[in-house]
């Protein structure tokens, strides 16, 4: 009869699904996990894709805790059709055919040229650069500003490792923040904080990176060119184009925060649980079509950006990453690692630093261990009675793990701005980890402000 379940299914179902708990049960849950990442870590390195490599994660984790194919498929159908997992992944692939017309136009080559000869202090013209490159998240960025950062600081005698950490370092200081960056929609998404409340929180950590990382600016002042030679060069210019050319990203952020505050309160009584997602979803949609009318950009050059590879990645990588963590939930494998864990008395807040940190420095990749880990530690936070208080256990993970990426030998950044300054690792590791202890210090401390401050501030607003 039509519509009438199988029972000889469910009963194979159940078979296997009694086989695999009979075959795993006796392996602590926690090499279980460790075995999941493992396979996820081992596949990336081989250049899987991080979508390929979270979907076999999810299956293998399944498998792991005795979910059978059944209970498998059934948890990656309801993690694929939540409303959040294509809201967010629309977003993030918008993000990435905003960076990609910005590039096919030119617009933030023209948006540094305008930028020359504002500022006369070469120090503060060294950070600028790539901290204007570090707004439009973008593979490989920092190469991007690797010329300016160079000419300024050739005219400074300034060594090529202290360049390259100058132009890597200062590309990455809104990475903790700035929600145009994957990591951080996927991090507000899994723990259901709301966004603009956690860059709010999040903010501190870039000034923190900004300070931290000033010691090989010291000794420079002002441009040792006069105004009269800024002027013949054509490197000054006046504010209006260079905000003109910076209206795209603007654009995003004022849009999408007033968007996504109006939305909410309208459609939260509907029943519609995306508005979040959806004022970012809408500024970006303005923002795309400003940059390609304003470019003019030929529709060819429209569809091909459409295209792209990476943009079809991406989206299978955010909807395998909530599979993952709906295939945690179901397999009801963190309570087996949360009763480990509370038997071994190992401090939750050790797990919060050391477990991302370790996956981003293996991965280099933010989004990477943000997707592997984050899912773990929520549930984590949550079974140990800790919600209350998510806000400082974000911030801490994502504080962690980002300076873990920092330090990784397989950051793209790190060795494109290397190899174009033409200094090593060791040299550039030199300048490196001072600022990263400092952020971990001051993470540490300001995760105990963040952890007694008022509830408000701390509250999983779903």
């Amino acid at each position: 009869m039509k519509g009438t379940k199988d029972p000889t299914c469910h009963r194979l179902g159940d078979i296997l699904s009694g086989v695999t708990m009979t075959l795993f049960e006796s392996i602590p849950a926690l090499l279980r996990i460790l075995i999941v990442f493992v396979a996820i870590l081992a596949l990336i390195r081989r250049k899987v894709s991080l979508g390929t490599a979270f979907m076999a994660g999810a299956v293998c984790l399944g498998l792991l805790f005795g979910q059978g194919p059944l209970a498998i498929v059934r948890s990656v159908v309801q993690g694929l059709f939540q409303p959040k997992t294509f809201s967010l992944a629309v977003a993030v692939t918008l993000i990435l055919v905003l960076s990609h017309s910005m590039e096919a136009t030119s617009q933030m080559k023209r948006l540094l040229k305008h930028f020359q000869g504002l500022l006369r202090n070469a120090g503060l013209n060294l950070v600028v650069f790539p901290a204007l490159i570090g707004l439009l998240p973008m593979p490989g960025g920092a190469i991007f500003s690797a010329p300016m950062v160079k000419n300024i600081g050739q005219r400074h005698a300034l060594s090529g490792d202290r360049l390259s950490f100058i132009n890597y370092w200062y590309r990455h200081i809104w990475e903790y923040w700035w929600p145009l960056y994957p990591g951080v929609l996927l991090t507000t998404t899994l723990a259901g904080l709301d966004l603009w409340l956690f860059v709010i929180s999040m903010v501190p950590m870039t000034f923190v990176a900004v300070v931290s990382g000033c010691a090989p600016l010291r000794g420079l002042t002002r441009d040792r060119r006069s105004p009269h030679q800024q002027s013949n060069d054509g490197s000054r210019h006046n504010l209006k184009p260079f905000l003109r050319e910076l209206a795209p990203i603007m654009i995003v952020i004022v849009l999408g925060l007033g968007l996504g505050t109006g939305l909410t309160p309208i459609l939260n009584p509907l029943g519609l649980n995306i508005a979040k997602e959806l004022g970012l979803v809408i500024a970006l949609l303005i923002s795309i079509g400003w940059v390609w009318n304003t470019n003019r950009l030929p529709k060819a050059q429209r569809y091909s950006i459409l295209a792209r590879k990476e943009l079809r990645q991406m989206f299978y990588m955010v909807a395998a990453i909530l599979i993952f963590k709906e295939i945690l939930q179901d397999s009801r494998a963190v309570d087996a690692v949360s009763a480990e864990l509370l038997y071994l008395q190992i401090p939750l807040i050790s797990i919060t630093i050391l477990l991302p940190m370790i996956v981003g420095l293996v991965c280099g990749i933010t989004i990477a261990f943000v997707g592997s880990t984050f899912p773990i530690l929520i549930s984590l936070i949550q079974s140990l009675g800790e919600g209350q208080y998510m806000m400082a256990y974000m911030m801490l993970a994502l504080t962690s793990g980002f300076l873990g990426v920092l330090f990784s030998p397989l950051h793209v950044c790190l060795m494109l701005s290397n190899a174009y300054f033409e200094t090593g690792m060791k040299a550039v590791y030199r300048h490196l980890w001072q600022p990263c202890a400092a952020i971990l210090v001051v993470g540490c401390l300001y995760f105990s402000i963040l952890r007694y401050i008022p509830e408000v501030l701390s509250l999983n607003l779903q």
